[in-house]
């Protein structure tokens, strides 16, 4: 797996304020919605909808400075039983009774995942909600900054490594691709994001396809 280049000084560039800005309010705005989603959704994914048994759960797109790059931080999942045993996801996970709210649920999921404080991250925004049916599973994303790059140390228990990206990679359409996949007793053509050998794929990359076409209007 290929490392980012961390450029010096970087610790002490902050997030640009101009785009901080229109990316706010780009996210006050209607938002791209389903209709985004579904340009990373894997064919024939199940519409059903959720119901009274499904769960809640939040993530977070953490945004942060690295030289004059935009970046984000995916975790690749330690491996459990589980149906996303493995996977490639944004930090985040379940919603739990002691949280106040979905927000958060996000940060505190963050903070056990990566070691980032809430009183690091401000929340800007987030997006269209996007149910799991393989899980029931109902996801809220949410959009926050680090004015800089946080000192991560992912909990070996939940997370085998990070990845690191710029919003740029992401937007690169090099590293959109398609792959086969066995799913049940079919194979299909699977889009994802090519992220240094790491493949992005799935509910994750349906929440970055639509947080990047509200880039795209900055």
């Amino acid at each position: 797996m290929q490392e980012l280049i961390l450029q010096e000084p970087f610790d002490l560039i902050k997030m640009d304020e101009k785009w901080v800005c229109r990316l706010i309010e780009e996210l006050g705005n209607p938002l791209p919605g389903v209709e985004a989603q579904l340009r990373l959704s894997p064919p024939g994914r199940s519409a059903v909808s959720a119901n009274k048994s499904t769960k809640d759960s939040a993530v977070l797109i953490l945004l942060y400075p690295i030289g004059t790059k935009v970046v984000t931080v995916f975790i690749k999942r330690a491996d459990y039983d589980g149906v996303h045993s493995g996977q490639v996801s944004l930090p985040g996970g379940m919603c739990e009774n002691t949280d106040i709210d979905l927000k958060n649920t996000a940060l505190r999921e963050t903070m056990e995942e990566l070691y980032v404080s809430g009183t690091q991250v401000e929340i800007i925004g987030s997006l269209t909600p996007l149910h799991i049916p393989v899980s029931d599973i109902r996801v809220y994303p949410f959009v926050g900054i680090c004015q800089i790059r946080p000192d991560f140390k992912p909990d070996p228990r939940e997370v085998r490594y990070i990845i690191e990206t710029s919003i740029d990679e992401l937007m690169d359409p090099k590293n959109k691709k398609s792959k086969m996949m066995a799913v049940g007793d079919h194979d299909i053509e699977i889009p994802y994001f090519d992220i240094k050998a790491d493949h992005i794929w799935g509910a994750t990359a349906m929440i970055m396809s639509e947080f990047l076409e509200i880039v795209r209007k900055i």
